[in-house]
């Protein structure tokens, strides 16, 4: 597992001001990356994006990845013995980590890892029903995590057979617009399920993947997004650095650029929040 949201900042004072998983529970709190080279992975996201780095809890093989001295995301480097792709993984603040597992698997879905103790908090992996990875987290989340969702500095798309099918599976796991204050609302909106959390977008699910698909970016799996100020130019330095453009275009709210790092991890720069 990749450095966890608690992991951005260290001492008993930022613990104590951080808000709890709890409070924003069935909301993406984090993202994440495990790389085969973790300094080749750092070279190449500091070139790019411009990021800084500093280490986590987790040790050395994890370090936490700054815009503007302004956590984003979590980079780590992945374990040998595990044979699992490369990707950007998105993480989901629950309120408890062993009742998510237990629904996530009585539904028909997979817990790969965990849940393991993480610093101040309880994380784990898992794939939905359609083999979609993702994790949850349970513990403290970052200072200034309202800010970081708010502002979407990354943000998380779930490709998926059916978005309808895929919202009620995590709706159910998640607590999706149940009765709890504070929970996400879902909406239907122009063919795609739009999860809000107060009044803020913070994902979308698109149906339209294939379990088979040759191509992985055709399979289902949740998609990592970097809101920047200019995708095209970011995506030319992403190239000159080893990069693969996958594709690009335009939105009603702005241009975009797929992209495959040197490693295998896609990841889609837009010019726009979510």
């Amino acid at each position: 597992m990749t450095p966890s949201p608690n992991d951005a900042e260290t001492g008993a004072a930022a613990r104590a001001t951080r808000p709890s998983s709890a409070e924003a529970f069935g909301a993406p709190c984090w993202v994440s990356l495990m790389a085969r080279d973790l300094d080749s992975a750092l070279d190449f996201y500091g070139s790019v994006m411009g990021w800084t780095f500093r280490p986590g809890s987790l040790g050395e093989e994890f370090r936490i990845a700054l815009a503007d001295g302004v956590p984003v995301a979590g980079i780590g480097a992945l374990a040998p013995a595990l044979q699992v792709a490369v990707a950007w993984t998105p993480y989901f603040a629950v309120a408890d980590a062993d009742e998510t597992a237990a629904r996530i698997r009585e539904r028909g879905a997979t817990v790969a890892v965990g849940p393991v103790a993480l610093h101040t908090g309880r994380g784990a992996l898992a794939a939905d029903r359609d083999g979609a990875v993702f994790g949850i987290w349970q513990g403290s989340l970052i200072t200034n995590w309202e800010s970081w969702l708010n502002t979407s500095p990354a943000w998380t798309r779930l490709n998926t057979r059916n978005a309808f099918e895929a919202a009620i599976f995590y709706g159910e796991v998640l607590d999706w617009a149940c009765e709890r204050p504070g929970c996400c609302d879902v909406q239907y909106e122009h063919e795609e399920v739009v999860l809000r959390h107060r009044g803020h977008v913070v994902a979308r699910l698109t149906s339209g993947a294939v379990e088979a698909a040759p191509d992985p970016s055709l399979r289902p799996h949740w998609h990592t997004h970097f809101a920047v100020k200019d995708p095209e130019d970011q995506a030319d330095r992403a190239q000159a650095h080893g990069a693969t453009i996958l594709a690009s275009g335009a939105s009603p709210t702005g241009s975009w650029v797929r992209l495959s790092d040197p490693d295998g991890a896609t990841f889609t720069l837009n010019d726009h929040a979510a």
